[in-house]
């Protein structure tokens, strides 16, 4: 078994679009395309 690399961090694209549709929360494309 390979050890995990702790400073990764796994993204999962519902949690972009849940968090872009919460209240007063918003990315610009700009910051859309860098994620």
């Amino acid at each position: 078994m390979k050890a995990r690399n702790k400073d990764r961090v796994i993204i999962f694209d519902t949690t972009l679009r849940d968090g872009e549709q919460a209240p007063g929360c918003s990315m610009t494309l700009d910051e859309k395309l860098r994620v």
